[in-house]
């Protein structure tokens, strides 16, 4: 800011000079004080300079709505909407959501820094706040074999990038536990940066928590219940309340919330699929269902925008006060979050459900290092096939709505020969990782309960971390068919019955997000989950987001790998053969 901007500025404070808006007649949310406030708020160069009596060059008349602070959400997977950074962010702030502290994890774990870089050009000069963490664990432990591996020399350049605020999420324990010299030069480097660190504490408690804490690690997203919630708050971690596709766990420890706590919460969404967003939405879903779960609506208002400014520094951001971004909501009303429209740096970018202000001409067009990154080595039926010794085997369990899984010891079902033959009475179904960044043809299988698939199969290459090729069905000829459709698309979800491809949706940019608009990838996703009920899939969880899932082997219990089974409590892995 320079010398003249600053002195408008304070004459418009001072109500020497007009303001660039002001905005009349609105019942105003105090985040810091937790009241309604009356008064105009006067704004010059998309910041506002003062709340009271003033005078604009344009006014807007507020009507006796609410204005809010805009939402942030905490930490979010833009990939996991499966759209491009742009569509993601038209879709956000039609939900009141101004700003996201995303990781590019994903992206990173498939083209290295060059999706990290990806994700930051690609969402310059949006009117749209994106922040980034830097992935931490890439790939997510030292056995997993992603499209690439980051070390602290290759993430030290972007922290010169303005909108990057820390070290995201820490997910690799062990590492850390064990004071692994390339874990630490990463934490190191994050402080001697004066960067935040973001945790993964997943099944984590007692002196595990210490050890995050004394790292420099300030949050932790992965609670589950309210137990563990309150285990961190008490050791200073801000609680990142979650409420994703999957991982749905904002009333198992929303409970844990109480006044003398509650600053020190926050929303976030993690992994969210792009048709949950456009039904159900986002950092503004977590309000209202906290405030069904009793919490105080001035509150939850707080959690998801003051809160989580504060949480990541953003100084000017989170509320409505002199200094402070003009970033803010008009609200039919609070306990609905009805929003009427949406204001970023002072300028309208949602009237009434329409998105105005972002670039129509976007560039699509992406190098060939992130569009063609599935490359698998020749798979046949043969590659396939499961051969056990007895009748009973270790089986990954899924439980619907959570990321955690169980290790379950069963009898199967299997042939003559003693191969293994799905089972939709039992539930058992094949489930294969393969490695699709180098063409080596690893392929790791076991047995998994939950899914309900009463025919065909499904696959993606959207499998977390290390987004391998995952595929699951009720016979090898449909996977196999599902693998092959896969490869031609470059990526994406498909899904497979009798030979025949019954839906997909192509995922070119990394095999993570589609090119097309956010309202054609929600339709062809409508088309898939049409095809999923009538294949016997339940429709009270995501299967595809679950599915990509059980290739994650830092969140208990049981999880597939492109080695095998893998028992993430013992950290180890093991024999399909119980």
């Amino acid at each position: 800011m320079d010398y003249s901007l600053m002195k408008r500025r304070i004459n418009v404070a001072s109500g020497k000079e007009p303001a660039d808006l002001v905005v009349k007649d609105g019942k105003i949310l105090n985040v810091f004080t937790g009241e309604i406030q009356h008064g105009d708020i006067a704004i010059v160069d998309g910041v506002i300079a003062g709340i009271g009596q003033y005078e604009g060059k344009r006014e807007v008349n507020a009507a006796g709505r609410y204005i809010s602070p805009s939402f942030i959400d905490g930490h979010v997977h833009i990939e996991s909407t499966m759209v491009s950074p742009l569509e993601f962010a038209k879709v956000q702030v039609k939900n009141g959501v101004t700003a996201v502290i995303a990781d590019p994890h994903e992206i990173a774990n498939v083209c290295g820094a060059d999706g990290i870089q990806y994700m930051i050009e690609h969402t310059e000069g949006l009117p749209f706040d994106a922040y980034f963490m830097l992935p931490s664990c890439v790939p997510a432990t030292e056995f997993e074999e992603a499209g690439a591996i980051l070390n602290s020399k290759d993430l030290a350049p972007f922290y010169e990038q303005p909108r990057v605020l820390g070290l995201a999420e820490v997910m690799n324990y062990q590492a850390v536990l064990e004071s692994e010299p390339s874990m630490v030069e990463k934490l190191l480097d994050a402080r001697k940066q004066h960067k935040l660190i973001d945790g993964h504490a997943a099944g984590l408690s007692g002196k595990a928590i210490n050890v995050y804490m004394a790292a420099g690690i300030h949050t932790d997203h992965e609670c589950t219940t309210a137990e563990e919630a309150k285990a961190r708050l008490e050791k200073g971690m801000y609680l990142m309340i979650r409420e994703g596709t999957v991982a749905k766990d904002l009333k198992q420890i929303i409970g844990a919330v109480n006044e003398r706590n509650a600053r020190r919460c926050l929303f976030v969404t993690d992994d969210r699929h792009l048709d949950d967003v456009m039904m159900e939405g986002s950092i503004n879903n977590c309000i209202k269902l906290a405030i069904a779960e009793g919490i105080p609506v001035m509150t939850a208002y707080q959690m998801a925008t003051l809160n989580a400014a504060e949480c990541f520094r953003l100084n000017n951001q989170g509320a409505l006060a002199p200094g402070y971004k003009a970033d803010f909501l008009m609200l039919d009303s609070l306990e609905e979050v009805a929003i009427h429209s949406v204001y970023k740096n002072g300028k309208c970018i949602v009237s009434e459900g329409s998105v105005q202000g972002f670039p129509e001409d976007y560039p699509y067009a992406i190098a060939d290092n992130l569009a063609n990154t599935v490359s698998l080595g020749k798979i046949e039926l043969k590659d396939l096939t499961i051969k056990l010794k007895g009748e009973e085997a270790n089986i990954i369990g899924i439980i619907p709505n959570s990321l955690i899984t169980k290790r379950l010891i069963e009898k199967t079902n299997r042939t003559k020969e003693g191969f293994f033959k799905s089972d939709t009475h039992l539930d058992h179904l094949k489930i294969a990782l393969i490695e699709r960044h180098n063409a080596t043809g690893k392929i790791g299988l076991g047995i998994v309960k939950g899914l309900g698939l009463k025919s065909g199969a499904l696959a993606t290459t959207v499998a977390h971390d290390s987004h391998n090729l995952i595929v699951t069905g009720t016979n090898d000829e449909d996977m196999l068919a599902a693998i092959q459709e896969l490869e031609k698309s470059r990526g994406g979800l498909v899904i497979v019955s009798e030979g025949k491809v019954r839906a997909k949706l192509a995922l070119p940019i990394a095999g993570l997000m589609s090119m097309e608009s956010a309202n054609a990838v929600y339709g062809q996703l409508s088309e898939m989950n049409q095809v999923l009920a009538d294949l016997g899939v339940s429709q009270d969880f995501n299967p595809f987001l679950t599915l990509s899932f059980l290739a994650l082997p830092v969140i208990p219990a049981c999880k597939i790998t492109i080695d095998g089974l893998f028992d993430v409590t013992e950290f180890k892995h093991i024999s399909i053969d119980a």
